[in-house]
């Protein structure tokens, strides 16, 4: 599976794994995994291991500021301006936008979108994205009724588009 998974994605792989043998450890660091920790282990150790793993694949040449023709947002300074003025966003619309923007092009769940703005517990209030979704488009879109960056994926959630 890790094979497979290397042949489209960089995402980071974190093998867990009951397995105590050489052999197994070798086989998955070799498939692709950046790293191998056995059963029993503590929390704190796998918490720095997955601290050391997003150190290791943050890409430091992606470019922190993202341009459309209608907006354009500077992820480093949590800044969005419009036709050269500051659009004022509240947290959660920052949120929501920024979530989208790491993920251009890419399908964001309405639960993965969920979950990372309001939280796990929150994983069914879809109505939340609606009524957010409205604001940033209202703030952000030339046409708030037909949007060209902020899209909706009807029952799915939501692509941003560049």
């Amino acid at each position: 599976m890790i094979r497979e998974l290397r042949t489209w994605s960089r995402v980071p792989v974190l093998v867990l794994s009951a397995r105590h043998g050489s052999e197994d450890k070798v086989e998955a660091l070799d498939a692709g995994a950046d790293d191998y920790i056995t059963k029993p282990f503590g929390l704190d150790e796998l918490l720095a291991r997955l601290r050391a793993l997003l150190r290791r694949s943050a890409d430091p040449g992606q470019e922190p500021v993202v341009t459309t023709d209608a907006f354009t947002v500077d992820l480093e300074k949590h800044r969005v301006t419009r036709d050269g003025q500051d659009i004022r966003l509240t947290p959660t619309e920052w949120k929501m936008l920024e979530v989208l923007v790491r993920n251009p092009e890419k399908l964001v769940t309405q639960q993965q979108l969920l979950s990372e703005v309001w939280g796990p517990a929150y994983a069914k209030e879809t109505n939340y994205l609606r009524v957010y979704m409205a604001q940033l488009r209202r703030k952000l879109e030339p046409e708030a009724a037909t949007p060209r960056h902020l899209i909706t994926e009807a029952g799915i959630g939501y692509r941003f588009v560049p």
